[in-house]
């Protein structure tokens, strides 16, 4: 049976915590992998473009150092070591490239957030789960690490 590989998008919210611990717990049970995506949004345009490009530097030193953090932490807990992606562009976009490029990916898994709106990469992708090339995992945000590790 081929390896079930779990993919994540990773920023600094409590909900892409969750799913990333979701997707670990799967992950190890299962005998598969994780994918760690972060995203860097593209920068408004600035109208000096050292300074613009300097933004978009950090912006992305900023994603890649989030993204190592939860590598690493996904590692010391579990001791899975995820492949790692930073890619800068529009989310939604980035994300189906992403898996258009990664056929072997088993199960995009997203976090919702806990408030009236789950946030807006879960609202686009449960709006287009059925042309997914593979299905698609909601973490609700409102859940205890405890009960994501039960559910897992």
């Amino acid at each position: 049976m081929p390896q079930r590989i779990y993919m994540v998008i990773m920023d600094e919210t409590d909900e892409a915590k969750g799913a990333l611990r979701f997707a670990s717990r799967r992950a190890v049970r299962t005998g598969g992998a994780v994918h760690i995506l972060a995203l860097v949004p593209r920068q408004q345009f600035v109208a000096f473009g050292g300074v613009q490009a300097t933004m978009e530097q950090e912006t992305r030193d900023r994603a890649e150092v989030l993204a190592m953090s939860a590598a690493g932490s996904l590692a010391s807990e579990s001791g899975l070591t995820p492949v790692i992606s930073v890619r800068q562009g529009d989310g939604p976009k980035v994300v189906r490239e992403y898996l258009g490029e990664h056929p072997e990916i088993s199960a995009l898994v997203l976090g919702a957030a806990g408030g009236s709106s789950p946030g807006p990469l879960v609202t686009h992708f449960a709006g287009i789960a059925g042309q997914l090339p593979c299905p698609l995992m909601i973490v609700p945000g409102a859940i205890s690490d405890e009960e994501i590790d039960r559910f897992s």
